[in-house]
């Protein structure tokens, strides 16, 4: 079969998507190849596909079991003979895998990159021909990335050893200009193609809120959308189990995730929210890379994570399959206090790697900045990976928001004039707590001890709310008038530019939303279904498909992908050459699935006439 008969019969679709087929070609042709293709673009099919026409076996190397279970069920539930080796496996099952490979019954076998050095794996696969090494998450391999697995270095080393080279290919959504050295590098890739098809996912609606009572909000939020999952990312386990306990309380049914608890826990609230029976999971950054649920509708961070890639990463598992879905970063100056000290408590930290611990701070700051734009939020990430857009996207909180902007010109005189008379009193500067409270006309002790009351600026902004005037500083640092030296405790500098303002009458215009941040806004048009756009035969499509994934014991997204339903019930198809049209329906497919839908679809129109 060529490739298209075969991108039909197995993945449905009939015609590739931007970047796979130079992909697919390569690798059939034997040339190593990098994709960087933004989450659900399809990277997984660049792979799968030509495993199926290569002779022999393919190799993919993936993180996490978790990935590796759900990327073999999807394979079975079309017709593709695959498996995975890890430790979920007991010793019975790996016999049976084994077997299963020497006996050329597997066309994709996943590991994960640890268990490339085991004795009994290396002779495996040395007796086994190897067409192709597919590395998936190979950003993995950078310790410039943000998820550096020290195991990934090991990869180069067993294409090396196998008796004939096979050829290399490396996937991965997200990585910089460095990252994407490191991998053709790290990985020894030879003469690669290399496909970038774009970091932008148009599906995704971007935002950031400061509300004062996250939980408040959060609520709202979920109340907004009863029939969605989605995720709830929190910095620390302390939180993740605070925030779980009172959604679980007002009757949500939520999961958690991380490190800290027992396996098998994990496990069973992982698997609770792949298989739709808990609609939030709520967890820290040990839950999600490689989590190939398609149909989470939303991803919230209630913290701000520690730089801008792991925030993308994180809100990507929003949309998989298409859909709108909505991203939102709940900010709140705490949570920068919060990333810098898990950063000072890592481990790198702790064995003395200051110059991975400066580039996580530099990191961390360009995240700040992130939350903190009133500019295009679509824009500034694509700023950061490198790519070129257009500006405004038109379709993010910030672009879709309403602002007005305000002259503080004479707040701001009194902000920096407070800066210069601590600065020309105090040479080794203050930070920004320490200046609010100035001019707040607080006494507190160190206040009082510092002398700060008798500074003419004391109280110069008495009854002005502490975090306004912090937005106040935020303004002032990003016009350039003011600097935040140092990075544990940043203290606050004038800048030459300040001169302008306080001498020469230069005006200061701070831009803020219209509106308070306490209730979540109305969902935009690209934000994810309203309910009313989820009833009818799409609802009875969805039911249909939890039921017959229950019967299968696979996720429902395994059985189809929202998209497809959604093109399922536009179509309305009536007959099995009708339901072979469906984006997302392949033959295999069809065979096992298509009478169950069709029948669906005929009782549907049958109960409206």
């Amino acid at each position: 079969m060529d490739k298209l008969t075969i991108l039909k019969q197995y993945f449905g679709h009939s015609g590739f998507r931007p970047g796979q087929e130079p992909l697919v070609d390569a690798l059939l042709a034997g040339r190593d190849a990098l994709g960087v293709m933004p989450t659900g673009a399809g990277k997984s099919v660049c792979y799968q596909l030509p495993a199926l026409m290569l002779p022999g076996m393919t190799l993919v190397i993936s993180p996490l079991i978790s990935l590796m279970k759900d990327q073999v069920a999807a394979l079975a539930q079309a017709g593709i003979p695959a498996a995975f080796l890890n430790s979920s496996l007991d010793a019975g099952e790996y016999r049976q895998v084994y077997r299963q490979i020497r006996r050329g019954e597997c066309k994709l076998l996943y590991v994960a990159p640890e268990r490339l050095q085991a004795e009994g794996f290396r002779r495996l696969v040395e007796e086994m021909p190897i067409a192709l090494v597919a590395v998936d998450e190979s950003h993995c391999v950078s310790q410039w990335g943000q998820d550096f697995r020290p195991s990934y270095l090991e990869i180069a080393g067993l294409v090396k050893a196998l008796p004939s080279r096979p050829t290399v290919g490396a996937f991965t959504a997200t990585a910089t200009a460095a990252v994407r050295r490191d991998i053709e590098t790290l990985l020894e890739l030879q003469d690669p193609l290399r496909v970038t098809t774009g970091f932008d996912r148009p599906n995704l609606f971007f935002e950031v809120a400061r509300p004062r009572d996250k939980d408040l909000w959060l609520s709202r939020f979920l109340a907004q959308r009863p029939g969605q999952s989605g995720i709830v990312y929190c910095s620390t386990r302390k939180t993740v189990d605070a925030v779980a306990a009172s959604l679980l309380a007002q009757g949500i049914p939520a999961a958690r995730y991380h490190a800290g608890m027992e396996d098998e826990d994990r496990r069973r609230n992982q698997e609770g929210f792949v298989y739709d029976q808990a609609r939030v999971m709520v967890a820290t950054n040990a839950f999600g890379m490689g989590i190939d649920k398609s149909n989470v509708s939303f991803v919230v961070h209630y913290n701000m994570p520690k730089d801008l890639e792991s925030y993308y990463q994180e809100a990507g598992r929003a949309g998989r399959d298409g859909s709108p879905a909505r991203c939102v970063l709940l900010f709140a100056p705490g949570d920068v206090r919060t990333a810098k000290y898990l950063i000072s408590t890592s481990q790198e930290s702790q064995e003395g790697d200051p110059e991975r611990i400066e580039r996580d701070l530099a990191r961390l700051n360009r995240m700040v900045r992130y939350c903190k734009t009133t500019g295009c939020l679509r824009a500034d990430i694509l700023d950061y990976f490198g790519e070129a857009h257009g500006g405004s996207c038109g379709s993010c909180g910030n672009c879709a928001g309403a602002f007005v902007d305000r002259d503080i010109t004479v707040e701001a005189q009194k902000i920096l004039s407070a800066v210069a008379r601590v600065e020309k009193r105090y040479t080794y500067g203050l930070g920004a707590a320490a200046i609010i409270k100035l001019l707040r006309g607080s006494r507190d002790k160190r206040i009082l001890q510092l002398g700060l009351d008798r500074l003419p600026t004391h109280g110069a902004m008495r009854g002005v709310d502490a975090a306004q005037i912090q937005l106040y500083i935020d303004c002032l640092l990003d016009a350039g008038y003011l600097s935040a030296d140092g990075e544990e405790y940043p203290v606050l500098r004038l800048t030459p530019q300040a001169g302008d303002v306080l001498f020469r009458g230069k005006q200061v215009v701070f831009r803020t939303r219209t509106a308070p941040e306490e209730t979540p806004p109305p969902e935009p048009r690209s934000g994810g279904a309203s309910p009313e756009e989820d009833s009818g035969l799409l609802a009875a499509l969805k039911a249909l498909r939890f039921r017959l994934a229950q019967e299968a014991g696979v996720p429902a997204y395994v059985v189809f992908s929202n998209t497809t339903l959604a093109d399922m019930a536009a179509l309305r198809p009536l007959s099995m050459e009708e339901f072979l049209q469906v984006s997302g329906v392949g033959r295999v497919k069809a065979e096992r699935y298509g009478q169950a839908f069709l029948q669906a679809i005929q009782d549907w129109q049958a109960g409206i006439r």
